[in-house]
């Protein structure tokens, strides 16, 4: 007895590896827009532009604020120093040993003494409040905040005398190089009447612009012999502004130099013992405090931007599988595993949130790189000045992109992407076959 012959075709196996072609290619065209789908496909657009336009704008906002502490910090460090050594009295007379004892500090890299005091500037008719810095001319041509922005003048007319001013200063009181600026201060001379102001007149010798309106409009170099005379303080200073190698790993170096300014205190007269010592982070805390928490808080709410398009990848996927029942339950019915069908929507939502990730990050970058072109521009357009020194500090709108934080916000926008594939997903996955096709 022979055995009928067996019909070996069946249907055909779709148990292949994960993500095949044909998941690919059911999935692009879910998302081609035809006239029945075509609400969906607009939901997909929107989705898509959302997470473009939500990256590009996280990547500009924090490369924005990235680049104003940057560039504060640098022309705060720049001209300010890294940590001071302050007398509370005003005054520091045993001051030349513990410059030397400071400079043997590790990673201490320069020791500046210094004499600060705040008085009125006045030329014609012009007058304004002023902070007046003696320094010596070798220690001022060290800030190249000052030495190398020197818009007119020479530094040195310090030799002779001279002072340098911003250059905002400059165009307020009205004067240039050359001209005279008179100095009071309220400190003067004691007379049966009261105390007299002292009032000097100082020939400019060089403009700067530091690029910081603060900076540029209230700083007075003067020499740090003259600054003593005009102040009476002999051969005394006021402070101590020390620079180390690595300002941002500053702590360590805090604490010796305290430790040597603790034992300094220690030998002296009982008169000169009022020091302290402060770094950039005790003398701008608040600022770059302030600074900080609008960095995080814009963080917070521009990723909001992102999570409304994957909400919206949710909903163009639920659409998207509601309006594909019966499509998903002939698939069923060939063989198609759940898996498959669940990996086909997961495509199709993550295309969706891969692709505007990248957009928005060519869109980030391009914007971040030709930043100032583009605020020239759009302040041409409008006849406004959209970014003002005045107000922001700068003269120049910055922009510091970090790899790091970049990578960050597009892994964060990928991850949202695909997790609001997931539900969409394995709904499609879980549809009945049977239920799909009752009514065909």
């Amino acid at each position: 007895m022979t055995n009928a012959p067996q019909n070996t075709a069946s249907a055909p196996s779709y148990k292949q590896r994960m993500f095949a072609a044909y998941e690919w290619h059911i999935a692009g065209r879910y998302l081609r827009s035809r006239r029945r789908e075509g609400f969906v496909s607009v939901i997909a657009g929107f989705s898509f532009a959302g997470i473009a336009l939500g990256v590009a704008t996280l990547i500009i906002v924090m490369a924005v604020m990235n680049g104003f502490r940057h560039q504060l910090l640098d022309r705060i460090l720049g001209v300010n120093g890294h940590a001071v050594v302050q007398s509370m009295t005003g005054e520091m007379t045993d001051w030349p040993v513990l410059v030397d004892d400071i400079s043997k500090v590790a990673t201490v890299t320069s020791v500046t003494p210094m004499i600060e005091g705040q008085v009125m500037a006045t030329a014609g008719q012009y007058s304004t409040g002023v902070l007046v810095r003696g320094m010596s001319e070798g220690d001022v041509r060290k800030l190249d905040f000052i030495a190398e922005r020197v818009q007119a003048g020479d530094l040195s007319s310090f030799a002779n005398g001279e002072i340098a001013i911003g250059i905002r200063l400059a165009r307020h009181l009205g004067v240039g190089v050359g001209d005279t600026v008179s100095l009071i201060s309220p400190k003067g001379r004691a007379t049966p009447f009261g105390v007299a102001p002292r009032i000097i007149g100082f020939q400019v010798g060089a403009i700067f612009e530091i690029g910081m309106s603060e900076y540029d409009k209230a700083y007075v170099y003067m020499p740090l012999a003259a600054a003593q005379r005009y102040f009476g303080l002999g051969n005394k200073v006021t402070s101590l502004e020390i620079k180390v190698a690595q300002p941002d790993n500053i702590g360590p170096v805090t604490a010796a130099i305290s430790d040597v300014v603790r034992a300094h205190v220690n030998s002296i007269a009982a008169n000169d013992r009022s020091l302290r010592l402060l770094d950039w982070r005790d003398l701008n805390k608040t600022f770059f405090d302030a600074l900080m928490v609008e960095r995080n808080v814009m963080f917070l709410i521009l990723t909001l931007i992102i999570m409304v398009a994957a909400l919206n990848i949710i909903s163009g996927l639920i659409m998207l599988v509601k309006d594909k029942g019966r499509d998903i339950a002939i698939l069923r019915t060939m063989g198609v595993p759940a898996g498959a069908v669940m990996r086909i929507f997961f495509i199709a939502g993550a295309s969706i949130g891969t692709v505007g990730t990248m957009i928005g990050i060519v869109i980030g970058v391009t914007f971040c790189t030709y930043i100032e072109e583009i605020r020239q521009f759009l302040s041409s357009l409008s006849g406004t000045e959209l970014f003002s020194p005045e107000v922001y500090f700068l003269s120049r709108m910055p922009a510091h992109m970090d790899v790091g934080e970049t990578v960050t916000i597009c892994l964060m926008a990928l991850a949202l992407s695909f997790l609001a594939t997931i539900y969409p997903a394995r709904r499609a996955a879980k549809l009945d076959p049977v239920e799909a096709l009752r009514y065909e």
